[in-house]
């Protein structure tokens, strides 16, 4: 059995690639320069370093290894997208993408990025498809759970964040005192819990949901051990992500991490 893997940043790419290789799969990895674990490279069967733009050259790669199958997981930093095009390299295929979209949010990149493929023959399988247990469970993870006044901050957040993933823009809300403090945008999730932890003076609470019209197959939410330390270091509270559509790293460490700073974790069923 032979699996595609199309790897950014983090440790998604060599979690699944340990957990294919030990359910009997090779795995060929394109991965992104300047993005992709160079240690990657020791868990997969062949590996193609790339551009970000370097479409065609992705193509052929899986055609050459007789790839039909592949999984995309991994961070790509947004601000990769508007650098440079020495940088990025885009070639005639991925000209050709961007020239027929109208816009250039998370979900319509990555869904016309699907269908270039689905169309050369290369099926998008869910990138969960062999780890469904680090998908979040339900409940309060923590010792701590949140307060009344954090519940009601999570419920503000929970709408806003349902509503700025309707509308494409990003995942995460940090909310204070009622008030909205910081949304994401091309920044990401980091710097979102650190402006938002600033303003919010020790009593912000982190909200992390997926996307209403979310492909599921790719760019689910994630959080792990960095998560609680962004927020420590922000003074951030609390965090509420949705179960089962939220991907979760190091959680035992996380848990830990954020028992002995007194933050409290929820996973919960989606409200709308």
């Amino acid at each position: 059995m032979r699996i595609g893997l199309i790897a950014g940043s983090g440790q998604f790419p060599i979690i699944f690639s340990k957990k294919a290789k030990s359910k009997g799969f090779s795995v060929y990895a394109a991965a992104f320069l300047n993005e992709a674990d160079k240690s990657l490279e020791d868990h997969v069967d062949e590996i193609e370093w790339m551009h970000l733009g370097q479409l065609k050259r992705l193509i052929n790669f899986f055609k050459k290894h007789d790839i039909s199958e592949a999984v995309m997981m991994g961070a790509i930093r947004k601000t990769s997208i508007f650098s440079d095009l020495k940088d990025l390299k885009p070639d005639m295929k991925a000209i050709s993408l961007f020239a027929g979209m109208i816009h250039t949010h998370d979900d319509g990149i990555l869904s016309a990025f699907a269908r270039t493929l689905e169309k050369e023959g290369i099926k998008i399988r869910a990138s969960t498809f062999l780890l469904p247990d680090i998908l979040a469970q339900e409940g309060c993870w923590t010792k701590r759970k949140p307060t009344k006044s954090e519940k009601a901050d999570i419920d503000l957040g929970w709408k806003y964040a349902k509503e700025i993933g309707r509308l494409d823009i990003g995942q995460c809300v940090v909310v204070g005192g009622g008030s909205v403090l910081a949304v994401e945008a091309i920044d990401g999730t980091d710097a979102t819990i650190k402006r938002g932890g600033e303003l919010g003076n020790g009593t912000a609470v982190v909200v992390k949901v997926c996307k209403p019209t979310q492909d599921v197959r790719f760019d689910m939410p994630a959080i792990g051990a960095q998560t609680i330390r962004t927020m420590h270091e922000a003074g951030a509270k609390a965090l509420a992500i949705e179960a089962g559509k939220a991907v979760v790293f190091d959680r035992e460490e996380m848990i830990a991490m954020a028992d002995k700073f007194g933050i409290a974790i929820v996973a919960i069923n989606n409200k709308d």
